[in-house]
């Protein structure tokens, strides 16, 4: 069995000394070490609870014209409620029944009712609103998590702190500004039909229509790195959002050489675009990225087979952004930065070795003492150590865990427990001794009345340092991750390899004294 541990933890070990040697993943550096960008997001829920709103709305304004009931309005009013005004008495029971087998969620926050018109308000009760919250929190921190895996970051740690914050800490990353944009991004795709029946200026001289609203195309001057602003006025109605697509890739146009992003949809998705430029050719379509106008090209002709390209004088890597986020899927509300911090690996580099210097004294300090007053069994003590240390490194490397800065604390305490425990039980061997015991009673006897001791107080600290890496967060996880793995090693090497190494010595090779 300690055979079987050593050479597991030799093998995890390896790749982080000699990557070519063995393929398993390196120790992973946090971002203290290895520099890089930490980030603190808030996302904003409240808008999910809005965007889930406006979404039964459309539902409620599509069933009511396929059920034939008139009605004056369907708005969002404060923002998460639904103001419903339907005409006649014959579409009042429609919509009651609509209603109650459609929409039996919705809460009646108001309801006025005369022979001839009903006025009602509809809500999302509070239970379900929390939940909408919460799922908005968890759906942000899947598709961050996404988009970063294939941006490329090695061992991002992200996670949920509170109930609307996230934590990302992504080790060394050198372009932090592009990062922020591919992470920030709420990445909303849309189509929309251009509004060729109004005036765009007209429109923005405050003629506005009701069913449009005003969009603009952003473009970049290569020469003058200027922000041209085109104007759009294209209908609020989205025809088609980016939840059909199953893939978004990066393509040169080979006329123009100018990379592209080309969009799969799925059958559905597929469905719905054929339909969509049938039933308006020669007409324009816009392509709306977070309210921004990538292009709005002709409907030519039907386009079957569920493919589109999306084109906006991109250079390839703002195209290859753009598809990784639409890969990755939009975030269900936008998100906010509220803290920003950049680590510089030269600070990282440093640490490293500040904190490997302290381990050696440390260590050198501990093996000098414990040859000194305890002899032979002294260097059974430090044999014991080194391997502590080792099956700490390849716990690390085995679990995917961070190390970090106060990870190497950890280690450093872990050194002074470790040679603690046999401390224990060499003055516990020499009290034996003096009783005028064998080596082997003397030893076999302090063992089992130190064991005990050592349990207790090995067990305890990892239970708080357990509870640590359950509510801590990084530094504070880091230190209880190291310091788990010790204790583990620590009671593996103190009462199973220094037992057995005292055995061989005393059984097998038959030693009469004992150094110690």
């Amino acid at each position: 069995m300690i055979a079987a541990v050593i050479l597991a933890a030799v093998v995890y070990v390896i790749p982080t000394f000699s990557p070519g040697v063995w393929p398993h993943k390196k120790i992973n550096l946090g971002l203290d070490l290895q520099g890089g960008m930490h980030l603190a997001l808030e996302v904003d829920a409240d808008k999910a609870v809005e965007n889930t709103i406006e979404r039964i709305g459309q539902e409620m304004r599509s069933l009511m014209r396929q059920e034939h009931i008139r009605y004056r309005s369907v708005e969002r009013v404060e923002g998460v409620k639904l103001a419903v005004t339907v005409e006649n008495t014959e579409s009042i029971e429609k919509f009651d029944a609509m209603l109650d087998e459609e929409f039996p969620d919705l809460r009646i926050a108001d309801r006025s009712e005369t022979d001839e018109r009903l006025e009602i308000v509809l809500d999302i009760p509070e239970k379900e609103t929390e939940h909408i919250r919460k799922l908005a929190v968890d759906q942000a921190l899947e598709t961050i998590r996404n988009r970063i895996d294939q941006f490329g970051v090695s061992e991002p740690d992200i996670r949920i702190q509170g109930e609307r914050r996230i934590l990302i800490q992504l080790p060394g990353i050198k372009d932090t500004q592009r990062a922020k944009d591919l992470i920030g991004k709420t990445a909303l795709l849309e189509f929309k039909l251009v509004d060729e029946d109004h005036d765009v200026q007209s429109a923005l001289d405050g003629n506005l229509p009701a069913s449009s609203e005003i969009l603009y195309q952003t473009k970049e001057d290569r020469t003058t790195h200027r922000a041209l602003k085109t104007p759009y006025l294209v209908k609020k109605r989205t025809s088609l959002t980016g939840a059909y697509l199953t893939d978004a890739r990066v393509q040169i146009d080979s006329q123009y050489n100018e990379p592209y992003v080309s969009i799969t949809f799925d059958k559905k998705g597929a469905r719905l675009f054929e339909r969509i430029t049938a039933d308006n050719v020669k007409k324009r379509l816009a392509i709306v990225l977070d309210d921004n106008v990538y292009s709005a090209p002709v409907i030519q002709e039907k386009i079957a087979g569920g493919e589109a390209r999306i084109t906006g004088n991109f250079t390839t890597e703002e195209a290859r952004d753009l598809a990784i986020v639409l890969r990755a899927g939009a975030l269900p509300a936008p998100v906010q930065i509220l803290e920003e911090r950049t680590v510089g690996p030269s600070l990282g580099t440093d640490s490293i070795r500040m904190g490997l210097l302290s381990m050696c004294v440390g260590g050198i300090l501990v093996v000098l003492f414990m040859m000194i007053y305890y002899k032979g069994s002294g260097l059974v003590a430090d044999f014991a150590l080194l391997l502590n240390i080792l099956l700490i490194a390849g716990g690390l490397a085995g679990f995917g865990a961070t190390l970090t800065l106060p990870g190497i604390a950890g280690i450093i305490l872990t050194i002074g427990m470790a040679v603690d425990a046999n401390v224990l039980i060499f003055e516990r061997i020499r009290e034996e001794m003096s009783l005028g015991k064998t080596p082997r009673a003397a030893v076999d006897s302090g063992y089992d009345r130190a064991t005990l001791t050592i349990m207790d107080a090995n067990v305890t600290t990892l239970i708080a340092a357990l509870v640590l890496f359950q509510f801590g967060t990084g530094p504070v996880k880091g230190f209880a991750v190291t310091l788990s793995l010790g204790v583990v090693a620590s009671l593996f090497t103190a009462l199973i390899l220094t037992r057995a190494i005292f055995d061989y010595f005393l059984i097998s090779r038959k030693i009469r004294t004992i150094s110690i």
